[in-house]
């Protein structure tokens, strides 16, 4: 019986395999981005430069899915166009080219301010006390909601070199995909939760403590003010200038190596020694 039951498991899960591909398969033939805007927006941020021909069709292909089951809407009548659009899908897929998209599957909608926008909302922390949040923020993500950006950063606009909010809205989404945003996503087969456990946690508190001294850190210290804003902060950096995270933190660097499937540093090196 137990035999039976694995089989019928088995013939499932190929079963949805196979429908996810053809269903994958039909958008892709279906849809398309125009090349103009793609090289466009490919040019607008250095991380891209270095990918290879075959990442980025991937990532092209990634891009399309994404932007068939999100719907991405402006805030205060703000026009969405399609440049806008692959400019969000392009960074938020690049954290999943070697992952899936269905690492997204459990919300729909991106809202687009102009520019900075207002949160004032009440909310209860882990002891069911009650606080009232009112801030100024580039970029909110929910729990199997939303995630809300501004357009004046997530286009680069104003931004330092090691900023990226749209990365740092959708590390939260993978990272709330294991109990809430936390800093503890799920982890792949080969990794283990342990090690994470033990390097993202001394890494953090080594960090709080730098930033309670006044002590300058390589990483904007708003990475300080929780274990998943850490995680979020860190993900930015690991894409956007990996450099300074393997050079300063590489044991972290090694984790997310691990968990995003991917070596932003060694594609620099690459590109250099092509240069």
């Amino acid at each position: 019986m137990a035999k039976i039951i694995e089989k019928i498991n088995w013939l499932i899960s190929l079963i949805s395999w196979n429908l996810k591909n053809w269903r994958r398969n039909r958008i892709l033939e279906r849809e398309s981005i125009s090349d103009s805007i793609w090289q466009k927006v490919l040019k607008q941020f250095k991380f891209l430069h270095v990918l290879t021909h075959e990442e980025k069709i991937r990532l092209r292909q990634f891009v399309i899915l994404f932007l068939h089951d999100k719907q991405i809407v402006g805030a205060h009548d703000m026009e969405i166009t399609e440049e806008m659009r692959i400019t969000i899908a392009v960074q938020a897929c690049i954290l999943i080219l070697e992952l899936d998209v269905a690492h997204y599957d459990d919300w729909v909608e991106i809202i687009v301010y102009p520019g900075k926008f207002i949160l004032d909302y009440d909310y209860a922390d882990e002891f069911g006390v009650v606080h009232h949040a009112h801030k100024v923020v580039s970029g909110e993500a929910w729990l199997a909601g939303p995630v809300i950006l501004s357009w004046l950063d997530a286009a680069g606009f104003d931004s330092r070199p090691s900023d990226n909010v749209v990365i740092h809205e959708f590390a939260h989404k993978l990272d709330m995909r294991h109990q809430g945003a936390n800093g503890f996503p799920i982890l792949h087969a080969n990794m283990n939760a342990q090690i994470w456990c033990d390097i993202f946690s001394k890494a953090y508190a080594g960090f709080c403590a730098r930033v309670n001294k006044g002590k300058e850190n390589t990483i904007d210290s708003y990475a300080s003010k929780s274990p998943a804003e850490f995680f979020a902060v860190f993900s930015e950096v690991f894409f956007e200038t990996p450099l300074v995270v393997k050079q300063d933190f590489p044991a972290i660097y090694e984790q997310l190596v691990l968990f995003y499937r991917q070596d932003p540093a060694g594609r620099w090196g690459k590109s250099k020694l092509k240069n």
